[in-house]
């Protein structure tokens, strides 16, 4: 070793290494910030939490609705109703969304 000679540091101390970064759960651009997360069990096919997932899901679906033009409409009804669209539906071998609305569509077309 030389005399005099100065041992030179990083510019920065040991324990500020490795950062501590705030993660979004939904943001998997970089799975390796995330590759450390073991749980125990069967391994996930999807990074995302089945709640996150779920939550994307029915966002995708609402966009692909409105791109189809196709506005939700909550209805209530008794059970026997229910059970007789839901007779029809399977006969005619349509969704009873889509009997409901055929339904609609032809009375509404005699009001006129």
């Amino acid at each position: 070793m030389l005399i005099g000679a100065r041992i030179s540091r990083p510019p920065f101390s040991l324990q500020y290494r490795y950062l501590n970064m705030a993660k979004e759960q939904t943001d998997r651009t970089t799975l390796d910030l995330f590759a450390d997360e073991r749980r125990p069990g069967r391994p996930k096919t999807n990074p995302l939490s089945r709640e996150e997932q779920l939550r994307i899901n029915k966002r995708n679906q609402l966009r692909r609705d409105r791109v189809k033009g196709l506005r939700r409409v909550e209805l209530k009804m008794n059970e026997e109703a229910v059970a007789i669209l839901n007779r029809l539906a399977q006969e005619r071998n349509i969704s009873r969304s889509e009997l409901i609305e055929q339904i609609l569509l032809s009375q509404l077309a005699t009001q006129r």
